[in-house]
């Protein structure tokens, strides 16, 4: 096989890509690595979380060690319960991967209806994520294309952490009146949060992202994503775009693919990113949205448990297949980096997109 030399940084890659254009090999961007490149560099998991700046030197080491695109990145999936008042505890077992909810902020149905907006500058990691973006902000090195990622969850996703899904759940059968409370919360407190970074940070290298697990299919049937998910996720999407942004990155987790038809009616920007797990075929994503660009989706288990060369062959069908995308491709794995996925792993897939990711 031939050693191809790229013609442009990381950096320039993405920008290609956002502007409509092909760029000269697909970008490897790791999506959510913050616990790999924690480990990676010899800290723990929980500094991801509550040590702004260890977190953002470790997730610049590992980009540059790995050749990632960089894009700084500080939240989590329980995103919500925490900052609506509930309790959370940081990773501290073997087995531990991010934060967790311990005690829910809404138990009961008057727990929702006291519900109040929370103080969204002194709100859960909000704090934290102020002091590691004012460090971030402040370079943008030549595989960075943002050096800031408003953190916009999804507004289902919030509302599930808020109350706990299996409860949502519930709600939306039997009591349709406080889901639709609990998320018109969610999506108003995503829309304050995102409008408060934006103040502090302005939307120049500036990407709005987040992902949305619980409406998955494993959770929610697509009728109850259409009624109480749907107008939610656009209600957020078309504000956070009303402020300015050009871009926003959507991590679409899990079987979702009875969903995609209601995905594909919320706009998510010029072009938006759509990130997708391994239950959602590339060409499938591409077909759903064919003038975004699909990152995606390297099964994370794979990267965890198999060798080396299976890991690099992985790669190769997903680069092969993200190549045929008609908006544009972004290798990434299909939700979080294992943190404790084996460097030679890991370093596959980057083999695997210099040998093939050219166009």
């Amino acid at each position: 096989m031939v050693k191809r030399t790229g013609t442009m940084t990381d950096r320039e890659r993405i920008e290609a890509l956002l502007n409509h254009k092909k760029p000269d090999r697909v970008p490897l961007y790791p999506f959510a690595a913050a616990g790999f490149a924690m480990l990676y560099t010899g800290a723990s998991v929980a500094d991801a979380y509550n040590k702004p700046e260890v977190a953002l030197a470790a997730q610049r080491k590992t980009c540059r060690d790995f050749g990632w695109v960089f894009a700084p990145m500080f939240g989590y999936a329980g995103f919500g319960g925490w900052e609506f008042g509930g309790d959370i505890s940081w990773p501290t077992s073997e087995f531990d991967q991010a934060p967790k909810i311990t005690r829910r902020a809404v138990e009961t149905e008057e727990d929702v209806w006291n519900l109040k907006m929370p103080d969204i500058e002194n709100s859960g990691i909000t704090p934290l994520t102020i002091e590691y973006f004012k460090m971030s902000s402040q370079e943008r090195l030549d595989n960075e294309p943002w050096n800031v990622t408003n953190h916009v969850e999804g507004a289902f996703n919030v509302a599930a952490n808020i109350c706990g899904a299996d409860k949502l759940a519930r709600w939306l059968i039997r009591k349709p009146e406080l889901a639709h409370h609990l998320l018109e919360l969610a999506s108003d407190f995503l829309i304050k949060r995102a409008r408060y970074l934006r103040d502090i940070f302005g939307i120049e290298g500036v990407l709005p992202s987040g992902g949305e697990p619980s409406a998955s299919n494993n959770i929610i049937s697509p009728v109850h994503f259409e009624k109480f998910a749907l107008p939610y996720i656009k209600k957020v999407a078309e504000n956070v775009l009303a402020m300015g942004y050009r871009h926003i990155l959507i991590h679409i987790c899990g079987e979702q693919n009875l969903n995609l038809p209601f995905w594909a009616q919320i706009p998510f920007g010029d072009p938006g990113l759509i990130s997708i797990g391994h239950e959602v075929k590339l060409e499938t994503a591409a077909r759903y949205f064919p003038n975004y660009i699909i990152v995606g989706n390297l099964e994370p288990a794979i990267i965890q448990t198999q060798t080396p060369q299976e890991v690099y062959e992985a790669s190769r069908k997903v680069i092969e297949e993200g190549k045929k995308c008609s908006g544009g491709f972004i290798l990434s794995p299909g939700c979080e980096l294992p943190p404790k996925a084996p460097a030679e792993n890991v370093m596959a897939m980057t083999r695997a997109v210099n040998d093939f990711g050219w166009y």
